[in-house]
């Protein structure tokens, strides 16, 4: 067997970068989620697959969930919680979308590499992500192989992905509830 080297490349990547991942941000916006009636998750592209795992996941530990989008997709109203994923911070839709939650009284949080941009700065709470996005420079990381925006995305997968082990100690789920909420009509 001959190991494959850009795998390796990319994991080593992200071992880096998570190193500076603040859990304390992590923290912030698990407790905005624990609070809110319903939870709103958008993201553009790329980001938007990351984004719409998260969604399914949080459906999956029984928040009310909404990827935003979806025609079943209700209006967001106060008490209710939108998560944005954008590298930039800036995409033009997700500043909308941003600004429309705002003027109905529903807290913003957002997954970001530029918290200092339009979202971030409208945002209750922020999690920043080391990455290099297609319009901005880098911000801190660990040297690449992958194209431009991946580590961003792979890495918001993963810190989503560790939210969901802390909500689920939270809410005290246990494997076997998320497994009845998972789709069965496939």
């Amino acid at each position: 067997m001959v190991e494959c080297k850009n795998l390796l490349a990319i994991i080593e990547e992200l071992a880096q970068d998570a190193k500076q991942v603040d859990n304390d941000q992590l923290a912030k916006i698990e407790e905005l989620i624990l609070q809110a009636k319903r939870v709103f998750i958008v993201g553009a592209g790329r980001s938007g697959f990351a984004a719409r795992a998260f969604s399914n996941r949080l459906m999956h530990l029984g928040f009310d969930s909404n990827f935003v989008g979806e025609p079943t997709t209700p209006s967001i109203r106060k008490g209710d919680l939108l998560i944005i994923g954008s590298g930039s911070g800036k995409t033009e839709s997700l500043v909308t979308m941003a600004k429309k939650a705002k003027s109905e009284g529903a807290l913003l949080s957002t997954v970001t590499i530029h918290p200092e941009n339009t979202i971030g700065s409208m945002a209750d709470a922020y999690i920043r992500i080391p990455g290099i996005s297609s319009r901005e420079e880098a911000v801190e990381k660990a040297p690449s192989v992958q194209p431009n925006g991946s580590s961003f995305e792979q890495l918001s997968w993963l810190v989503y992905d560790s939210m969901i082990v802390d909500l689920k100690k939270a809410t005290k789920q246990e494997q076997a509830d998320m497994d009845y909420r998972h789709a069965n009509m496939e």
